[in-house]
């Protein structure tokens, strides 16, 4: 599969209403924590539920997600009630937002799933704490992979943050005098070298 075009590259800012029908913006580089942000197929159905509560349970189990204080969104092309439904159902406890107009999903560059049959294919984001988009998964059929994926990458940021605190290496400190003899022979001056030549022709 062809590397995403937005690896490496500031997150695009996202203004969707959400299921209580506010608009709901997000600039990921004004937020200062990592954003896990999961575009889905259809809310209610069963890989989309199974992978929304994932999230759900991760935020509230997970050590690893309130560490990092990790924002999860998540993303559909579903009308907001079906949204409100579909979180109080679930008692969701992040944002999911409804991009019914796809004008999110063109600016992530998220294509169609399973072959064109699912409206949105299942893709996250992990966005960095400075807004960079680090990494993406597309997987529409493996739901359960997509929190997994989120775990790895928040594992490899927190690591990043730690070594990135700690304090720079002590330089090398010289090595001391030694205090062995020179060992380099003498040279002998040339008037030294002439009367030893004097001596042997003598």
């Amino acid at each position: 599969m062809a590397r995403h075009p937005l690896i490496g590259q500031p997150a695009p800012a996202i203004s969707l209403p959400g299921a209580d029908g506010e608009t709901y913006t997000l600039t990921p580089a004004e937020r200062g924590v990592p954003v896990a942000l999961f575009f889905y197929p259809k809310s209610g159905s069963y890989g989309c539920t199974k992978e929304a509560c994932q999230f759900r349970d991760a935020l509230a189990d997970k050590d690893l997600f309130k560490r990092t204080k990790v924002e999860i969104v998540g993303i559909s092309t579903d009308p907001v009630d079906k949204q409100k439904e579909f979180v109080e159902k679930q008692k969701l406890t992040y944002p999911v937002l409804s991009d019914a107009k796809g004008e999110t999903r063109k600016a992530y560059h998220v294509g169609k799933g399973l072959f064109g049959l699912a409206e949105t294919a299942r893709t996250t984001f992990l966005i960095d704490a400075k807004g960079v988009v680090r990494d993406v998964l597309d997987t529409t059929v493996n739901y359960s992979a997509h929190v997994k994926f989120v775990t790895k990458w928040l594992d490899k940021l927190e690591a990043e943050e730690k070594k990135a605190a700690e304090p720079p290496a002590e330089p090398a400190s010289e090595a001391p005098a030694s205090d062995a003899p020179n060992t380099l022979p003498e040279v002998k001056t040339t008037e030294e070298l002439g009367r030893a030549a004097e001596a042997v022709q003598a």
